[in-house]
């Protein structure tokens, strides 16, 4: 993975592990209007053009967007944030540890 890939897995992982936290994240949502759903939906959609175009891992940043858009729902939001982190974690550390494909 080029390291862009890397800084768009790992940055979509940061920021869904962080509006995975119970009550900082949804405090961080709401005072924001939830524009955070809406910059979530562009990191991942981008993200998802640059790994699709090397090849690489894609379902977590997939899952990102379809949490930014049901994320509105408080406990849902909840739950979706913190297993689309999980995902994206996994995909990140596979990642790093696969050869590269030519």
């Amino acid at each position: 993975m080029s390291p862009w890939g890397k800084l768009f897995k790992w940055g979509t992982f940061a920021y869904e592990a962080f509006l995975a936290l119970p009550i900082i994240g949804g405090a961080f949502v709401l005072a924001h209007a939830w524009m955070p759903l809406g910059i979530a939906f562009l990191l991942h959609a981008v993200a998802i053009v640059v790994l699709y175009n090397e090849r690489g891992p894609v379902v977590g940043n997939v899952i990102g967007v379809v949490t930014s858009i049901v994320a509105f729902i408080p406990i849902v939001g909840w739950i979706m944030h913190a297993v689309t982190a999980l995902v994206l974690l996994f995909e990140g550390i596979s990642a790093s540890r696969r050869t590269p494909r030519y």
